[in-house]
């Protein structure tokens, strides 16, 4: 404690406030490290407040240097901007405000400014601050308020800090307004809350509070209707902004929208705190929790770790909300759909085996890497959109689809109820997956048996000959890295459903099926029928094509692209997997039964099937609960719930009840 006196004595002694801008704030950066000391504890940080106020009330002389350096601070810093625009982003692009939080990780600050923000975050830089600030109790803070008051008070006699905190809470306003105005948001608010006109009228209420605030004789009564009034309109300024969540759900997500939306209901929630600070009739402790969560907000402002979290997040919205509908469409509740689902992956699965035959079709071609990938790719997706034209199934392009609309579900999970009705659809997820894949492979197998001795009679020798039906199966074997190269295919299947769900999005946020359908030059080239004909195709379709030419060219292009860079990476696909391995069997003969390649071959597919469904599923399901924001404590209860489903019913993620 003695250490502590001398190095307070030596701070006090240091308080000038005929010293310039920088001088001064660098006393007051000293300031605030001597109250922080080594961080063990914010009571620690406590008693060295108590020990500065005791030092400081004992010496009168020293009191009145504290004021007028308190003066001389306030006239050369504009507070006002503090309190108003702190924390708050001033871009809605991610990559310009990506680019200035990384300015200012890496470049120092200046204690030479007059920008009150940045002096702030030199000043109370961490969550730390917070933390010991909020432990101030109310004796303190009045002892705290009575040392800075300003004996000159404001022309109408008020204190000065009032004006300060009421200019701040109209530049808020302006802000509310301004966003409220904005086209994007004014042509999607509900009709309902633009005929009630919250924005138009929110500054005169504000305009009536501050003469009532500020009146002489001051009227208690007139200031409390006044404060009413203005709330009320407050809230309905953000009950009428967030009208247009409804209508994002129905047309789209647009990210910029979201973040304006965002800083709007923190805009308000900021205007609240500093109208706390002016009503109460003990302004210290609403001071307090003010700058608390100016230093929380500060912490948040500067994080790369925050941004990306809620830039994941608002794109993780825009991307599941459209997925979750294909979803559905993936799910089986019942024999009659389970029964369905196995005849649509065995049509797939009949149709991939095209699409095997096809692959080593461009093989014989020994096109060079890239070539070679990008036929692949081609092939690959018109391969995959035809079985989509079809109303057929690819077994492993559902876990991504289906994950959002699983994820969907959980918008109500408080309840018990809600848990097992989710831990339900779980099971007919799994069956859904389990009937795909099956019907998948058991047909494309036996299809492409019957293609290569197809070939091989038209063509009077094997399809593929002894050499590279042997490098094909060595090459599926799960001795080797098929492992980790179904799951790099199940992060392929993860992007190819972030591709769909951005597509859909884009495709209905800008309505392009109703361009399609009424614009006049497409209208005049196609006919009104048939542009309306080609909008619905389009408007069911758009995520299905998407997904499936993505996919497509991913799946052919990515293993030449790592080859390139030296990486080895190749894509292993359940379902062309064991095609190609149907492929290399036959066209061996009855030998292969012989092989042990063969067999290490065949054990690869359910390993190649359950990594393209997990991973893949995993990715779509974080992604999903991002987007839903569902807390760690209720994951917690959904694993539990599904573990206990699984011990007592596991059949029942097999086979339907």
């Amino acid at each position: 404690m003695a250490a502590a006196s001398r190095d307070l004595q030596g701070l006090l002694a240091g308080l000038d406030p005929t010293a310039d801008v920088a001088q001064r704030h660098i006393w007051l950066i000293h300031l605030f490290d001597w109250l922080r000391g080594d961080r063990a504890s914010p009571q620690a940080a406590i008693g060295r407040v108590q020990l500065l106020l005791d030092a400081v009330e004992t010496r009168p002389e020293l009191c009145e240097r504290l004021r007028a350096w308190w003066r001389a601070f306030t006239q050369a810093v504009d507070l006002t901007a503090l309190l108003a625009d702190y924390g708050f982003a001033p871009r809605t692009a991610f990559l310009s405000e990506f680019g200035e939080r990384m300015r200012r990780k890496i470049l120092p600050g200046t204690p030479e400014t007059t920008d009150a923000s940045d002096l702030f975050r030199l000043v109370l830089p961490g969550v730390f601050d917070a933390g010991w600030i909020a432990l101030l109790d109310d004796t303190q803070l009045a002892r705290i308020g009575a040392l800075l008051s300003d004996a000159a008070p404001a022309h109408d006699g008020s204190p000065r800090w009032r004006h300060t905190v009421m200019d701040a809470v109209t530049y808020c306003c302006s802000q509310v307004v301004a966003t409220g105005f904005s086209p994007e948001l004014r042509l999607r608010i509900s009709p309902e809350a633009g005929e009630a006109r919250p924005f138009h009228a929110l500054m005169s209420d504000l305009d009536a509070l501050r003469e009532q605030m500020f009146a002489r004789p001051h009227n208690e009564d007139a200031l409390q209707a006044a404060f009413v009034a203005f709330r009320d309109r407050l809230d309905a300024c953000r009950s009428s902004a967030s009208s247009v969540y409804a209508h994002l759900e129905d047309n789209g997500i647009s990210v910029g929208l979201v973040f304006r939306l965002r800083q709007l209901r923190e805009r308000v929630l900021r205007i609240r705190e500093l109208l706390d600070c002016l009503i109460s009739p003990v302004p210290g402790p609403s001071m307090a929790r003010l700058v608390g969560k100016l230093v929380l907000a500060g912490g948040e402002r500067n994080s790369i770790r925050a941004l990306i979290a809620s830039n994941s997040s608002m794109l993780a919205a825009k991307v599941t909300e459209r997925s979750a509908e294909t979803g559905e469409h993936y799910i089986t509740r019942d024999r009659r759909s389970y029964l369905q689902m196995v005849k649509k992956a065995a049509g797939g699965g009949a149709f991939t085996a095209l699409t095997v035959l096809a692959k080593f079709g461009i093989y014989a071609l020994a096109l060079s890497a890239f070539w070679s990938g990008l036929a692949s790719g081609l092939m690959y997706a018109a391969s995959f959109v035809a079985i989509q034209l079809l109303h057929l199934t690819l077994a492993t392009k559902q876990p991504a689809m289906t994950a959002p609309a699983m994820a969907a579900r959980l918008r109500d999970i408080k309840s018990d109820g809600a848990v097992d009705q989710f831990v339900d659809e779980v099971a007919n997820l799994v069956r859904s997956q389990v009937a795909a894949v099956l019907g998948n492979v058991l047909l494309v197998v036996p299809a492409v048996g019957l293609l290569v001795w197809g070939c091989q009679a038209a063509l009077g020798r094997p399809l593929l000959d002894a050499a590279h039906a042997a490098a094909t199966l060595h090459g599926l074997s799960l001795l080797g890295p098929t492992v980790l190269f179904a799951a790099f295919t199940g992060i392929l299947l993860f992007s190819s459903s972030i591709i769909a769900g951005w597509t859909e999005n884009a495709f209905v946020l800008h309505r392009l099926d109703s361009a399609m359908r009424y614009n006049p030059r497409i209208g005049a080239f196609l006919g009104a029928a048939r542009a309306r004909r080609w909008a619905a195709f389009m408007r069911t379709h758009i995520s299905g094509f998407a997904s499936n030419i993505s996919l497509g060219l991913m799946l052919g292009l990515l293993p030449a692209f790592a080859g390139f860079f030296g990486l080895g990476l190749d894509v292993r696909h359940v379902t062309l997997s064991a095609g190609q391995i149907a492929a290399a069997a036959a066209s061996i003969g009855l030998p292969a039964l012989h092989q042990p390649a063969l067999w290490w071959a065949v054990a690869a597919i359910p390993v190649i099937g359950a990594l393209n469904v997990s991973v893949s599923f995993y990715f779509a399901f974080r992604l999903a609960l991002r987007a839903h924001s569902v807390s760690l404590d209720d994951r917690a209860r959904i694993r539990s719930a599904i573990w206990a489903r699984w011990r007592r019913r596991p059949v029942s993620f097999f086979l339907p009840t």
